[in-house]
């Protein structure tokens, strides 16, 4: 019964991250970034820009924050390593970081799908040049990253940090989410669309994590 609703959730997220998406790129597309560069869903991102401005200082902090949140994966990539050299054998590696692994792999296809098919741009320039912009991938990073490490930690960190870690991470994605949409480097519906994409990744990993054969 678990299986098939983590199934039901996977496949409906799935489908309302294609659905957000090609809304964004079709729905009142209006060239109002840089260089005359179009933008869906126009009226809505140009008034929250008009709102919030941007900030080079917080873009730089929210870079910052988005690095500090990678330790997750390095400490997570350690462990595996550590049990890989320690077992000698791939297989014999937790199946839980075997999964966790996995799904760092499937956020960096999903990174670089978004890099090479542009939806739209940033509403700055980055080093006098347009970048894709769609969907935040600091917002992903932050948020895939930090709750699947929610997940994990249960098992790989002592009992008596676990709640310290946690509130640190859960912190650290509010301020990755917080100073990526305050800066002014993403159109609001980049955010939006990082965070739905994020939720359908996320809704993947506890597909696979929390998978219950049926004898």
């Amino acid at each position: 019964m678990k299986n098939k609703k983590n199934i039901i959730i996977a496949i409906v997220l799935t489908v309302i991250s294609v659905v957000y998406t090609m809304l964004v790129k079709n729905v009142d597309v209006r060239e109002i970034g840089p260089n005359n560069s179009s933008v869906g869903f126009g009226a809505v991102n140009e008034s929250f820009k008009n709102l919030i401005g941007s900030s080079n200082a917080i873009y730089k902090i929210s870079e910052l924050l988005g690095y500090v949140i990678l330790l997750l994966v390095i400490i997570y990539g350690c462990i595996g390593l550590y049990q890989l050299i320690k077992r000698k054998n791939i297989l014999k590696v937790d199946r839980e970081i075997i999964i966790l692994g996995c799904f760092y792999v499937l956020m960096m296809v999903v990174y670089i799908f978004f890099e090479k098919c542009s939806i739209n741009y940033r509403p700055i320039l980055i080093d006098g040049e347009l970048e894709a912009s769609y969907p935040s991938s600091h917002t992903i990073l932050s948020l895939c990253v930090g709750l699947s490490s929610l997940i994990v930690s249960q098992k790989y960190f002592n009992k008596k940090y676990i709640k310290t870690i946690n509130i640190i991470t859960i912190v650290l994605m509010s301020l990755v989410l917080l100073t990526r949409i305050i800066s002014g480097v993403h159109w609001i519906s980049d955010i939006i669309g990082g965070i739905i994409i994020s939720l359908t990744l996320l809704s993947y990993f506890k597909l696979a994590y929390f998978y219950k054969r049926i004898e």
